[in-house]
């Protein structure tokens, strides 16, 4: 029963494609996941492009829906952690990503809390997951 409901299923998206390549076309980066903890404890920036890399991530249960089998081959995937904070309040991810002719700029945006605010009183490890829908090289700015 499974297996005809998968056959249909899978007819009916084939049978539904549109024909319009340009309607198809992702945006240059996409959030995966931002999250105020999480993260590891030290403060970095890492670009995954191998496909034993990219694998990893899909092994995340919050991430595996959000990465298909081709952006292996079509995508960077990029982890920004902020590293241990000791309140609540921070937060890092993506100001800006410009393409150029041979690479991806990407503006790393952290926000701290503001001085005298209100803030838990817990350790946090503030981190974010992009997808770069580009297979070229990555710069952080």
């Amino acid at each position: 029963m499974k297996k005809i409901a998968l056959v249909l299923l899978t007819v009916l998206l084939f049978s539904c494609a549109s024909t319009n390549k340009t309607a198809d076309k992702r945006p240059l980066f996409e959030v995966l996941t931002q999250q105020n903890d999480g993260g590891a404890s030290i403060h970095f920036f890492e670009i995954l492009s191998e496909p034993n890399e990219i694998k990893m991530l899909q092994g995340d249960e919050n991430l595996k829906s959000k990465i298909g089998l081709n952006d292996i081959q079509t995508s960077n995937f990029v982890i920004l952690n902020m590293g241990q904070k000791t309140t609540g309040g921070y937060k890092i991810g993506i100001e800006n990503v410009v393409e150029t002719d041979k690479n991806i700029i990407i503006t790393v945006k952290e926000t701290i809390p503001e001085p005298g605010g209100v803030v838990t009183q817990v350790f946090t490890n503030p981190f974010c997951v992009v997808r770069i829908n580009s297979k070229k090289e990555i710069i952080f700015k």
